[in-house]
């Protein structure tokens, strides 16, 4: 019974870890990120870059959205993503709430 516990109890440790390693923001090459967003997502920019370098990406076909902060070593980070994308907003308006 002893081993089933300790296994039990490993599992929940584990467990606990799990929203830790999802919190952790994805980076890569800024084209790369790019590319994965038209590819796998069908998103696209809604707007220009924004002062720090902020960029939203949507798919008007899913609702899908993905925020990304381009990095001055050409890198580029997800900062934020999401479902449910309202269709035609004013995406500067949008823009300036999130980064706020």
């Amino acid at each position: 019974m002893k081993p089933l516990i300790a296994s039990f109890a490993l599992l929940l440790g584990t467990a606990s870890f799990a929203p830790a390693a999802n919190a952790e923001q994805v980076c890569m090459v800024a084209d790369e990120i790019k590319a994965a967003l038209i590819d796998w997502y069908g998103e696209r920019p809604v707007a220009a870059p924004s002062e720090n370098k902020e960029q939203i990406w949507v798919s008007q076909e899913t609702g899908t959205w993905t925020m990304i902060k381009m990095l001055a070593d050409g890198n580029a980070c997800v900062i934020a993503q999401g479902d449910d994308w309202l269709v035609n907003p004013d995406a500067t308006e949008i823009l300036a709430q999130l980064t706020n």
